[in-house]
């Protein structure tokens, strides 16, 4: 690999470069030589790897080699012989002479131009001159006595030719006599060079007498010359105006040479730069700022930020575009639709890329960062940068943090505002729960999210929701069978269809007395093999099956053992599809069905808002986190290790244990809405978009069993999918045939209308106030549920485990609620249907 390149830029621009690899150095630099003078100026080191220039230095001329004071060389101008040799610049030929400093030793001076510190060496002047005289024998002893270094030339062609080789910043022209020498000519013809540019230009002018009125200095001016100096001898007299000079116009010229050379690595630099005036008009944009911004520089120079105009790459404000796209949750593209990628971070927006490539950044503020916001914005920004940067440990979203930061840096006003914002949603703890508009806006909506995704109003009070918890399991006396051989016959004729999707569960719930829980989970465990994989008896998981059940509350509309069934009969179904079986294990098909049987054990029936509100023992107890959740798999596990009769997990070893324990309250957990939308986004990104990817690639051939295979490969993704299904199989009611649909709409509304009449006697806060018996829609709340919570998921699960018959109910039934919502209809049926 090649070492760093270094680049060049001398103070008139130009920029000179080599690669040093030919270097023994990697950080020698470049020599640019004319004639026998080193090139001076400015440069920039860059490094071959991130291409962007990250330090600014000075390159000098190599000072004068010293050499003792040498007796001032002269030709006489007239002869022949002289004129007829060719002259050679800044030698000692008849046209030109040169002197080195003998009166004074040379010395240099350091000159700071804002935050660069540069040296200038002695002043190098140049005379025009016609002939010797006693004015040029002044100036030429005056050079001597400043220290500057000499030359002398005595035609135009002489004069041209030294001045490209020097480049002297002072030039004296003789304009006593155009008969001899055309000094606005040689004025002219100077000036028509690039390197002229910095150069202080001296007209030599004849002494008026008394009585004439003096010249206008406007001819000069409009002929290239800066200044005037009227005809005076003494050696003093020119050593005083070139001193002025040098002080003046000279070192006002050397910055700005300086200045030339930052503004040609501004222009090569990759990183967008602008710079304004206090007043916050634009004054200057590099390259890379219009390939960014997509303006042209013409359309920028001179014009305020607030009045950017606008160009087709960039046909709105950045700003509004990007609060526009937070608004709506989608991800801002500018030239293309993303297509499915395992890797979301090598997705770019093609006029909006910016990469920060430097390894090592300084802020490089413009005139616009002295606003009155600017500089705690920066101290902010630096300080928490600081400390970010000191953590031994980072995690991914620090990560993320440090490079929106660092990305900020040299950013538009806009970009860095917008980052900010950016920065402020990242560092809250709902990174993927959707924000609602104003309750106004959709009140079923507001209250249904309200009610099952947040802790309700923390409410410190006397008031204390306590549920009964029936533990004595002799309660009731079930005609529970010895072995599935048992089952009355007309329960096991409804059990021969509970593999399909459209199985009744309401028809097995009034032939078992509202315990349909143990039969068929003794069905469903049987058909899985779950008694071998445990290593117990069929007796000791009917025992289980029944304790469980019995802690169920049959007095529940909705959360009874009922819907326990439900769940467990659809999470049954989903492991019996290909893709999902295929990326299971039997281990995570045995938790899965054991989860979905205890997922809503002992449910009182009120959300975990309302127990929080309540201040229940239970919410005391886990902290208003999970709480429901959390109770369920602790009193699944305390009542299954109460007993060795119905203890289905005394025969593994530990490790299959903790194992299975682990996975059963991962997926109980999961049900907790808090966490939905973080569960179904991951579950897209780490399922959904790699195997799309993989199905649309050309060169794609993979099968369903490979890529299942690969799947199996990370048990991160078999415990995205775990969680996935018991989810989708929670609330998996839309998706029923309809009159399935009908009757769990009915009952979840009658347990929410039961919670807002004890919330009114209780005097608790109302969570979810649409759920009024007296004024509530169920229609309009069940479409609310279905677009907020049902759509999305579902189609994600459907794209990973195929089930059109699913997606066809839940098309059905959201055009029914449409229908009676249409119709202002609030009851579950339309008044033809309930005459029926």
């Amino acid at each position: 690999m090649g070492c760093a390149p270094s680049i060049h830029v001398s103070h008139s621009g130009v920029i000179y470069c080599r690669d040093s690899e030919e270097s023994n150095s990697p950080h020698q630099t470049t020599t640019i030589s004319q004639g026998t003078t080193t090139l001076h100026g400015l440069f920039v080191k860059t490094d071959a790897a991130d291409s962007i220039p990250s330090v600014l230095a000075y390159q000098s001329r190599q000072p004068p080699p010293s050499a003792g004071p040498r007796r001032k060389e002269r030709r006489e101008s007239g002869g022949a012989s002289a004129r007829s040799r060719t002259p050679h610049c800044c030698s000692v030929e008849a046209e030109t002479q040169t002197s080195s400093s003998s009166g004074k030793q040379a010395s240099t001076a350091e000159v700071q131009v804002g935050p660069m510190r540069l040296t200038q060496y002695p002043i190098q002047v140049l005379l025009i001159f016609a002939k010797e005289d006693n004015q040029s024998n002044g100036f030429w002893w005056a050079c001597d006595r400043a220290g500057y270094r000499c030359n002398v030339a005595w035609t135009l062609e002489s004069a041209l030719e030294c001045f490209l080789d020097k480049h002297q910043e002072i030039i004296v022209i003789d304009h006593r006599n155009s008969k001899y020498l055309d000094a606005e000519d040689i004025c002219r013809s100077i000036r028509a060079t690039a390197l002229s540019e910095h150069t202080v230009i001296l007209a030599v002018v004849p002494r008026t007498s008394a009585d004439q009125e003096e010249t206008s200095v406007l001819p000069l001016l409009d002929a290239g010359f800066d200044r005037q100096f009227m005809e005076n001898t003494s050696v003093t007299a020119c050593y005083n105006e070139l001193v002025q000079i040098e002080h003046g116009e000279v070192r006002s010229q050397f910055k700005l040479r300086a200045c030339n050379a930052v503004f040609t690595a501004l222009d090569h630099c990759q990183e967008a730069v602008e710079i304004t005036s206090e007043d916050h008009v634009i004054q200057y944009v590099n390259p890379a700022f219009e390939r960014m911004m997509g303006y042209c520089k013409g359309e920028l120079i001179g014009k305020e930020l607030t009045e950017l105009p606008k160009s087709d790459k960039n046909s709105a404000d950045l700003l509004d575009n990007i609060n526009a796209f937070i608004k709506k949750g989608k991800l801002y593209k500018s030239h293309r639709e993303d297509k499915y990628t395992g890797d979301n971070s090598q997705s770019e927006s093609g006029s909006y890329k910016c990469k920060n490539r430097r390894k090592d950044s300084v802020d490089v503020k413009s005139i616009t960062s002295q606003s009155s916001d600017a500089p705690s914005l920066q101290t902010r920004r630096y300080s928490s940068m600081a400390r970010i940067h000191s953590m031994t440990i980072e995690a991914p979203i620090t990560k993320v943090i440090n490079i929106i930061n660092a990305a900020q840096e040299n950013s538009p006003i806009t970009v860095a505002e917008a980052l900010d914002r950016v920065l402020e949603i990242l560092r809250t703890t709902e990174l993927y729960s959707p924000q609602l508009g104003t309750k106004d806006e959709d009140p079923h909506t507001s209250d249904l999210v309200g009610g099952l995704m947040n802790d309700g109003l923390r409410r410190l009070s006397g008031n204390e929701y306590v549920f009964s918890k029936n533990m004595n399991l002799s309660h009731t006396h079930l005609p529970v069978p010895n072995t599935i051989n048992d089952v009355p016959p007309c329960i096991a004729q409804l059990l021969d269809n509970e593999e399909s999707w459209d199985f009744n569960i309401f028809e097995l719930e009034a032939v078992t007395n509202k315990r349909p829980l143990v039969y068929l989970g003794l069905k469903v465990f049987a058909r899985f093999g779950v008694s071998e994989f445990l290593n117990c008896s069929e007796a000791t998981l009917r025992a289980w099956l029944q304790v469980i059940e019995a802690n169920y509350h049959s007095s529940n509309s909705y959360h009874n053992s009922t819907h326990a069934a439900d769940v467990l009969h659809a999470t049954a179904f989903f492991l019996g599809k290909e893709r999902v079986k295929g990326s299971l294990d039997h281990l995570d098909e045995v938790a899965a069905l054991i989860a979905a049987t205890i997922h809503d054990v002992d449910h009182p029936g009120r959300t975990n808002s309302f127990l929080c509100n309540a201040g229940s023992e239970l919410a005391v107890l886990y902290n208003d986190t999970a709480v429901l959740e959390s109770h369920h798999t602790a009193l699944a596990f305390q009542l299954t290790m109460k007993d060795s009769k119905y203890n289905i997990f005394k025969n593994i070893d530990r490790n299959r244990y903790r194992t299975l324990r682990q996975a059963i309250i991962d997926m109980v957990l999961a049900t907790e809405m808090t966490k939905h939308f973080e569960h179904v986004n991951k579950f897209v990104n780490s399922i959904n978009k790699p195997m799309a990817s993989e199905e649309t690639s050309p060169h794609s051939e993979s099968s369903d069993t490979e890529c299942t295979a690969n799947i199996k490969n990370f048990p991160d993704n078999q415990t995205l999918i775990k969680r996935m299904m018991i989810k989708c199989a929670d609330v998996a009611n839309p998706c029923r045939p309809l009159e399935l649909c009908i009757e769990w709409a009915g009952r979840i509304s009658e347990e929410y209308f039961a919670q807002t009449d004890e919330e009114k006697r209780q005097g608790l806060p109302v969570v979810m106030p649409v759920f009024d018996r007296n004024t509530c829609s169920i229609p309009k709340s069940q479409i609310s549920f279905i677009d907020y919570f049902i759509t999305d998921m579902f189609d994600a699960w459907d794209a990973f485990a195929h089930l059109p018959v699913l997606m066809q109910h839940l098309a059905n039934n959201y055009k029914h609620w449409k229908t009676l919502d249409d119709l202002k209809c609030k009851s579950l049926r339309l008044p033809s249907e309930n005459n029926n």
